[in-house]
C-alpha cells in the first residue's frame, strides 16, 4: 500500500484524500490538535504542524514519517500574494526542515494567479517557474517536484453564486476538486516528475453563465463577448492523456 503525505489538510487536502481509493494510506498535517485527533479517529495518520512566514528560533525536526512516504503533496500557500518574498523564503525553509531531503514523488499546489490579468489565453510557457518566487524556491530544493497551478477551487459547498462577484462577463478558470485528485492519481500511476501543469477545466464560460446555471436561470444568449484571461490545461491533457470528469464549470453544482 502506497503512503501519501499531505502537508496542509485543509479544504482541498480533505477532499483529495476522500477522492483517493483505499489502496493509499494517508498521512497529514493540520494546524490544531483537535483536528488532528478527529482525523486520527477517522483512520488518517495526522499530526500538528504550522509553517509560519518567520524564522523559527529552533528549526523544525523532520516529520517522523518522511522516510516511509512514497508521495508528498504540499498544499500550504507559497504565493507572493500571501506574503512578501522574504517571508515566503522563511515559510519554505520551515517546510524544508520538516520534510528533510525527500526524494520521492512530490506535488506542489501553486495557483493560476501567477498569470497577469490580460485578455489572453495562457499556457505554462508564458510564465516560467523561474519567474515565480515560491515555485522557484521549492524546485531548487526538490528538483523532482511537480508543480500544479490550480484554477479556482470549486465543487461541494463552493459555488460561485455564494460569493460577491464582479466582472460578470469575464471568463472563469475553475477546477473541480475531484479532477485535482484524478490528475494527481494519474501522475502517481505514471511516476511523473519535474512537470509544470495548469490545472483548470477545459471550458471557460463567463461568471454570469456559471451563476445563472447554479441559480437554474435559463439564459441561453449569455454575454456577447467573454472577456479576461483563460488558463489552458491542454498541455496536461496532451502529456497525461487525462480526461476531465467535470469539464464544464456550469455543471459543477450538479454532482
Amino acid at each position: 500500500m502506497k503512503k501519501i503525505g499531505i502537508i496542509g489538510y485543509g479544504w482541498l487536502g480533505a477532499r483529495m484524500a476522500a477522492s483517493m481509493p483505499g489502496q493509499y494510506e494517508i498521512y497529514a498535517t493540520t494546524t490544531t490538535r483537535e483536528k488532528a485527533d478527529e482525523l486520527n479517529n477517522e483512520g488518517i495518520h495526522a499530526t500538528v504542524a504550522n509553517f509560519p512566514d518567520y524564522q523559527l528560533t529552533e528549526p523544525y525536526s523532520q516529520w517522523d514519517v518522511m522516510e516511509n512516504l512514497d508521495v508528498l503533496i504540499v498544499t500550504i500557500p507559497i504565493s507572493e500574494k500571501s506574503c512578501c518574498v522574504s517571508s515566503l523564503y522563511n515559510r519554505i525553509q520551515n517546510l524544508s526542515s520538516y520534510i528533510g531531503d525527500f526524494k520521492g514523488q512530490m506535488f506542489l499546489m501553486s495557483s493560476t494567479s501567477v498569470y497577469p490579468d490580460m485578455d489572453k489565453d495562457f499556457t505554462e510557457d508564458d510564465i516560467s517557474i523561474e519567474k515565480v518566487s515560491g515555485e522557484r524556491m521549492v524546485r531548487t530544493k526538490y528538483p523532482q517536484v511537480n508543480i500544479l497551478r490550480l484554477g479556482g477551487l470549486m465543487g461541494d459547498n463552493r459555488l460561485l453564486k455564494n460569493y460577491n462577484i464582479t466582472n460578470l462577463d469575464f471568463a472563469v478558470n475553475h477546477i473541480h476538486y475531484k479532477d485535482i485528485a484524478g490528475i494527481i492519481l494519474k501522475m502517481i500511476e505514471k511516476g511523473t516528475e519535474r512537470c509544470l501543469y495548469n490545472v483548470t477545466a477545459p471550458l471557460h464560460p463567463s461568471k454570469a453563465q456559471v451563476i445563472n446555471a447554479q441559480k437554474n436561470i435559463n439564459n441561453e444568449e449569455g454575454p456577447e463577448e467573454i472577456k479576461g484571461k483563460k488558463i489552458l490545461s491542454s498541455k496536461l491533457v496532451s502529456e497525461l492523456g487525462y480526461i476531465f470528469q467535470y469539464p464544464d464549470p456550469r455543471k459543477f453544482h450538479e454532482v
